[in-house]
């Protein structure tokens, strides 16, 4: 496994490197094929924050925490993971037991006491041709946290979102 931790805003110091990496190596009891991991620990006015990627053959799992201190952040973001990768085993052992396994490895998993999360709503809706600037105007007036448009430029569907920070972000889809 390639792990990477970097530092925004700060310098990582040994201390904190050998912290981080022994907390989010925990996380190979439930999930051996962990290919990357890339973790960013920044500080931002009073927040500290710690960001963390995980690449899995096909699958990115990826958990963002803050606390009062690094320390405290690198703990909340392990626990959210190992929380994510627990439901993901589940919904492994889940499909495997109506068998959909198609030889696939399953590992064990601890069973979850909460309902899995399932589509209740489906919406059809035309795919307009938009600039992205655009395409900011008509989410904020709908006063949505996404809108789905056509890229003008490009032809391609594209999805802006709202960022926690208040900025926008553009998700593309790649060529």
């Amino acid at each position: 496994m390639q792990l990477s931790v970097k530092g925004r805003n700060l310098e990582i110091t040994p201390a904190l490197r050998a912290y981080a990496e022994e907390k989010l190596n925990r996380l190979t009891r439930y999930l051996e094929n962990i290919v990357t991991m890339h973790v960013v620990l920044s500080v931002a006015k009073h927040r500290q924050i710690a960001e963390v990627t995980l690449r899995v053959r096909d699958l990115t799992i990826r958990a963002e925490e803050e606390g009062d201190d690094l320390y405290s952040s690198i703990d909340l973001v392990a626990e959210k993971l190992e929380r994510q990768i627990l439901r993901y085993k589940e919904r492994i052992m889940a499909h495997a037991a109506r068998g959909g396994n198609r030889g696939g490895r399953v590992g064990t998993a601890v069973p979850v006491a909460e309902e899995e999360p399932r589509v209740v709503k489906t919406k059809r809706f035309a795919v307009k041709p938009a600039a992205v600037d655009e395409a900011i105007l008509q989410m904020t007036l709908l006063g949505h946290n996404f809108y789905v448009f056509r890229n003008a430029v490009t032809e391609e569907v594209n999805v802006l979102y709202r960022r926690r920070d208040g900025h926008f972000g553009l998700i593309e889809p790649e060529a």
